[in-house]
């Protein structure tokens, strides 16, 4: 499939495991058709979301290859990127390539890319070298801007000359930093798409200008969240702003601090609506409390996602 810009919804679905921590084959096949049939621009898998950097490589390669035969076409498949030097992640990126990854989501190198300011010879170098190396169009990574690495305006300049640089993941969970990352990509020669990656004010993010959203939160409300994009593009706003107000406090709670907890919370979320049935995640992660179950679940019941899921538009 050809990507040449990124906009509109892209899911990064959860990753649904068994009681004893191994992959739920058999969950994540029905799990990935529901959301392909509710055509978002891609899905995204071997991401935070999913748990890539838990994930083995053997495990990541069969989380895609899962996910191709899953979605059978119906939309682009990209993968996360995730590799601690340059030679190894063109060597890795091939392998991704050839188990059926669209485009790769380059996260950034740690711990080489930890602190600040990251130079922006050094991540160019590094994108380049995989853009050359791989073949497949790229997604940068922005991360929160408390992790680093960050891309200030020349940075994100200087990788809008690399050709196969699509979009942008904007995941930096700073307005600020957003309103930036949106202004300096209208200045580029080329469209770059910006997807943001901030959960907890993604309707904020996309009337500020992002395209869309490279989002954990779509692995859940999908339609939904296509459905505001859209409103959004139409410019009823009050559309939008209704679909939000519903969505949004579940948002924030699942992504408030400590955010690493926004995997099992999102878990549970998906438990609650009967697509996942477990919310186990893989250690040294660790499970929520009986207080954050029972809050999930009237923010779930408040967002009107506890439905029949599956009867959606799974499919066979």
């Amino acid at each position: 499939m050809n990507i040449t810009t990124l906009q509109g919804i892209v899911a990064a679905p959860a990753l649904p495991m068994l009681p004893d921590y191994t992959i739920d084959w058999s969950t994540l096949r029905t799990y990935l058709r529901w959301i392909a049939n509710q055509r978002p621009t891609a899905i995204a898998m071997n991401m935070d979301a999913s748990e890539g950097p838990a994930l083995d490589r053997d495990e990541q390669l069969e989380v895609l290859r899962a996910s191709r035969d899953a979605i059978q076409g119906a939309c682009p498949l990209i993968s996360g990127l995730i590799a601690g030097s340059t030679r190894d992640a063109v060597r890795w990126g091939n392998e991704l390539k050839v188990a059926g990854a669209h485009a790769l989501a380059v996260f950034p190198p740690f711990p080489t890319f930890l602190g600040k300011p990251v130079p922006a010879e050094m991540i160019y170098q590094y994108h380049k070298a995989i853009a050359d190396g791989v073949g497949l169009p790229l997604v940068a990574f922005q991360f929160p801007v408390a992790w680093g690495p960050d891309f200030p305006p020349e940075t994100l300049a200087r990788l809008a000359t690399i050709p196969q640089i699509v979009g942008l993941k904007e995941a930096s969970f700073d307005t600020t930093k957003t309103i930036e990352t949106i202004a300096t990509a209208k200045a580029l020669p080329r469209k770059i798409g910006i997807l943001t990656g901030s959960d907890t004010f993604i309707l904020e993010a996309i009337m500020m200008g992002c395209d869309g959203a490279l989002i954990g939160f779509a692995g859940t409300a999908t339609a939904e969240l296509i459905e505001m994009h859209r409103a959004v593009v139409a410019k009823d706003f009050d559309r939008a702003f209704a679909i939000w107000e519903r969505l949004g406090p579940l948002a924030r709670y699942c992504w408030r601090a400590p955010i690493r907890d926004y995997r099992p919370r999102m878990k549970e979320v998906l438990k609650l609506q009967g697509l996942f049935p477990h919310a186990t995640v893989r250690p040294p992660q660790l499970g929520v409390d009986d207080a954050e179950r029972a809050e999930i679940a009237r923010l779930v019941q408040g967002a009107g996602l506890i439905v029949p899921a599956l009867l959606r538009a799974v499919g066979d």
